[in-house]
């Protein structure tokens, strides 16, 4: 008897899902349900990397086939500030406005067989009940997920950032940065080309900045449509010199916060969700679509090889995939996370250190400069003329000790720590009312951004240096910003990723120097 299946949502992962499935299984029903018209589209680009379209090229063609001849295509990405731009070469992304990538999606999936309804509601799942299957592709306020209870185990962290998603008739060559100080704070773009005639352009801020703009009127709380047009009028003439004098295009744009999404199950009974509605990752990442798409090919595989057995379908799917998604997650947190602090960067960096600050927030400086060697050619050019020195051989001051390089030691002398290195060593106490002039503090970060806050308020307001040990890469690089970027004291992170890392770090402005446990201690 021909499998019935149902996905509810017509964005870019329900309609590869749907088509996809319909191409592996050809005697499948397949109807697809969409809320809104098959001309409503939210939203403006979407982004795909080149390292990242090969799976879902070779699954189907038609976003290969769409970015080739409606697309636009770059290798450059460039950061604007304070009268300078700075570019990274070697980045190959390609982006496609959403509603043209929609439109060919939806024309494939007609071509396949699939039965697409727009305009069709599922307010409950047991309205679907002769169906097989149920795909919940219906993107991060599911309705799908809300249905199968708190079972799922889902979870969202909304960031302390505020975004608002335009379009512009200024057309950027690639992928561009921008960053404007204004008289109530920082604000910042990431603005791309997505056809000849548009681009997007998403602008971030802290939540402060917005309120002292008077950017807090609109009423978000409205159902999806209208646009946030004081905003509008604010940012086109903050941006104005950016754009050319050109207008921004509004479409549903209201000011938000991000929220990443986790789900511990994707699966209930005989329905299973992807993308959005199970997991979503900062769009400074440029993944959310790609990953939506990429489970539907994972999710159609193992439904087309299990028809008789959906729950052993539905667990190899999120063997597979969760893993996956987890790993972009992560790498998009720091993503996220630089945007929460943007402004502390921006204040505190010149526009080169700036911008491999930026660059190096996910890869390390080895990584850049195989893909760009005159960009960090000019970030060390500049570090050597600011201090005359290479990076990792800088002499750093802390208390009475002058250490002739930025590789340190700790070391235990007698049961009492020590930053040691070439020019000497420092008592260090983990007491912060015990540090001083002369004496560091020892510091345990905490394993999660939870317990960042009780950390910074035991920062002491003087000390030799504050050493910081434990958590992890990510808690550590916070509160070592906050150490040398927020107290303004000199910052020791304890990290034994090797000498690659600690250039990176070094250089780019997240520590002052780099400790490792010296052997002979930690063998004791």
């Amino acid at each position: 008897m021909a499998l019935r299946v149902a996905c509810i949502g017509g964005g870019p992962g329900g309609l590869f899902f749907s088509t996809l499935f319909k191409q592996t299984v050809p005697d499948a029903e397949v109807v697809l349900f969409e809320r809104n018209q098959a001309t409503d589209a939210f939203g403006f680009g979407v982004v795909f990397s080149d390292a990242t379209l090969r799976r879902i090229n070779d699954a189907d063609p038609v976003v290969l086939n769409g970015l080739r001849d409606y697309g636009t295509h770059w290798d450059d990405i460039e950061v604007w500030l304070k009268g300078e731009r700075k570019s990274f070469t070697g980045n190959g992304m390609a982006a496609i406005n959403r509603k043209t990538l929609l439109q060919l999606m939806q024309d494939r999936a007609t071509d396949a067989g699939v039965d697409l309804r727009f305009g069709e509601y599922v307010p409950d799942l047991a309205a679907l009940e002769g169906f097989d299957v149920i795909v919940g592709a219906d993107g991060a306020n599911s309705s799908t997920r809300e249905q199968l209870g708190d079972s799922l185990g889902h979870t969202a962290e909304t960031a302390t950032a505020k975004f608002i998603w335009f379009g512009t008739s200024h057309r950027f060559k690639g992928m561009t940065f921008v960053h404007r100080k204004s008289e109530f704070g920082n604000f910042a773009v990431h603005g791309y080309p997505i056809s000849d005639e548009l681009s997007t352009f998403i602008v971030e801020t802290d939540e402060e900045t917005w309120r002292r703009a008077g950017l807090d009127e609109f009423d978000v709380s409205q159902p999806p449509g209208p646009s946030d047009l004081k905003t509008q009028r604010f940012l086109e003439k903050l941006f104005a010199e950016d754009i050319a004098g050109e207008p921004l295009v509004a479409n549903n744009s209201r000011w938000a916060n991000f929220r990443t999404r986790r789900t511990r199950s994707w699966h209930k009974g005989n329905v299973v969700l992807l993308g959005d509605a199970v997991h979503t990752a900062h769009f400074s990442v440029g993944s959310g679509t790609k990953m939506a798409m990429e489970d539907a090919i994972s999710l159609v595989r193992e439904i087309a090889d299990h028809q008789d057995d959906l729950e052993l379908a539905f667990s190899n799917y999120e063997a597979e995939r969760q893993p996956q998604v987890a790993k972009i997650q992560n790498q998009a947190r720091g993503g996220l996370s630089w945007w929460e602090h943007f402004a502390r960067y921006y204040d505190s960096f010149d526009p080169t250190q700036f911008t491999f600050h930026f660059f190096s927030r996910s890869i390390d400086i080895d990584k850049i400069r195989q893909r760009d060697a005159g960009l960090v050619a000019a970030v060390e050019a500049d570090w050597l003329q600011r201090h005359g020195s290479e990076p990792l051989d800088t002499p750093l001051a802390a208390g009475n000790v002058r250490f002739s390089g930025r590789l340190l030691s700790l070391r235990n002398y007698g049961g009492h720590p020590a930053l040691s290195g070439p020019g000497g060593s420092i008592a260090l106490t983990t007491d912060p009312a015990a540090a001083g002039g002369n004496t560091g503090l020892l510091v345990t970060a905490p394993d999660t951004e939870d317990g960042l806050a009780a950390s910074f308020r035991e920062l002491p307001a003087r000390a030799a240096a504050i050493v910081i040990q434990g958590g992890t890469p990510f808690t550590r690089t916070l509160l070592s910003e906050e150490v040398r970027l927020g107290r303004g004291l000199t910052s020791v992170v304890v990290d034994d990723r090797g000498a690659v890392s600690a250039l990176t770090q070094v250089l780019s402005g997240r520590t002052d120097a780099v400790a490792t446990v010296a052997q002979e201690d930690s063998d004791a």
